[in-house]
């Protein structure tokens, strides 16, 4: 019986998912969704830091996508702390099928990329099909989730770079993750609890979130224990995307977020006018989208009032401290990265695969074939599914180092 009824979920979560696109390009359904620098959700309570990280400060229902998918689904407020010790608000939003499951049930954290400074493109927003600008990493990652939740797995998806959309800030959005975990593991509704087994994933930016988190679980949060952790398209070697980004949005986010989260670098007494205003409205009008369609010629010198600013010391005074790979994850780690990605350099990849390897972690490193950043995503996929599949049902992963 429960097999039947696995099958129609199935079928009534594939067609909404093939309904999608028309479904978000619906005024109406956008506009019952305001953005959350407008929605009291989002707003921090006077006594924030007197909770501790990952307490649940409130709950609602939502609909996913604003689409009729029968899979119970919550958004959760709960406390973490950012990169300067600051108590922060942050919202998750967790997922679970109607599938029965037997035993504990595993959990899958969820990092979407997030390219964005401005909070109307946190998932928690295009998860509701708030937002009409930037819905291109929440449309890509569907099926993916879909794909966890046919397998009867609850997925966590956390607003890791926090309220201010701290893009590329490491410490913030590792225990953005975390924490977020923290917050439905406590949420007797979701049913999981300490038993239940976490996997992490996530791709591009949504894996510089996975990876600082295994990075800073062991200190920061030893409660919370990973089994697993899959992650592409890795972001490495901060300097060197920007350069490889210049010419396109990717450049003028990571210039800018570095400039706003990163105050004590000067980076932000580098920009000329066009900068500095480009900076100011970061928090309202810098999805990628947006910046895109504002500066459709994009080069960083255009923001610049000295040359080579991605060479100037305050760039890479900003850039370096969240930079993946001070300290080896304690989790099994199955990493994917196309050879041939335009975005982020493969020698990047490679020299992190390297120092994880050095410092005694467990690695299964995939040089991908399939070419450019999103086909490693969706040539890889099956893959890092299955490796988080394996550690749920207690396989013991490849001991050592394996790179391919």
């Amino acid at each position: 019986m429960w097999w039947r009824i696995g099958r129609q979920w199935l079928a009534i979560l594939a067609l909404a998912l093939i309904t999608l696109p028309a479904a978000l390009s619906m005024p109406v359904a956008r506009a019952a969704v305001p953005p959350p620098r407008d929605d009291p959700f989002y707003a921090a309570p006077a006594d924030l830091a007197s909770h501790p990280n990952g307490a649940v400060l409130g709950s609602r229902t939502i609909t996913l996508l604003g689409l009729p998918i029968p899979v119970a689904a919550w958004q959760l407020r709960y406390r973490t702390t950012d990169s300067e010790e600051h108590p922060q608000l942050n919202v998750t939003t967790v997922l679970v099928p109607p599938v029965p499951w037997t035993g504990p049930r595993p959990v899958l954290s969820y990092q979407i990329p997030e390219n964005s400074l401005d909070s109307r493109c946190a998932p928690s927003s295009t998860l509701r099909g708030g937002s009409a600008t930037d819905m291109a990493s929440t449309m890509q990652d569907a099926p993916f989730i879909a794909d966890a939740l046919r397998r009867g797995w609850a997925v966590v998806v956390s607003d890791y770079e926090g309220p201010q959309s701290r893009l590329f800030d490491g410490v913030t959005s590792g225990r953005g993750v975390l924490d977020g975990i923290r917050a439905a593991r406590s949420f007797p509704p979701v049913g999981i609890d300490a038993s239940s087994p976490i996997g992490t994933w996530g791709y591009s930016s949504g894996a510089f979130a996975t990876l600082w988190a295994t990075q800073l679980r062991r200190e920061y949060a030893p409660d919370v224990r990973i089994v697993g952790t899959s992650a592409g398209g890795v972001p490495t070697d901060i300097p060197t995307m920007a350069q490889r980004a210049d010419g396109a949005v990717g450049g003028l986010l990571i210039l800018l977020g570095l400039a706003r989260n990163e105050p004590d670098s000067q980076l932000a007494d580098l920009l000329n006018d066009q900068g500095r205003r480009a900076l100011l409205a970061t928090d309202t009008s810098a999805c990628s989208a947006d910046l895109a369609q504002k500066y459709p010629d994009i080069h960083i010198e255009d923001f610049a009032a000295v040359p080579d600013l991605l060479a100037q010391p305050a760039f890479r005074n900003a850039a370096t401290p969240n930079e993946l790979g001070g300290t080896a994850p304690d989790t099994p780690l199955y990493l994917y990265h196309s050879v041939s990605d335009e975005k982020i350099p493969v020698a990047g990849y490679t020299a992190l695969v390297d120092t994880y390897c050095a410092q005694g972690a467990t690695l299964t490193a995939i040089h991908s074939p399939f070419p450019t950043h999103i086909g490693a995503a969706a040539g890889e996929a099956f893959g890092g599914m299955k490796f988080l599949a394996d550690r749920f049902a207690g396989t013991p992963p490849a001991p050592g180092c394996v790179v391919q």
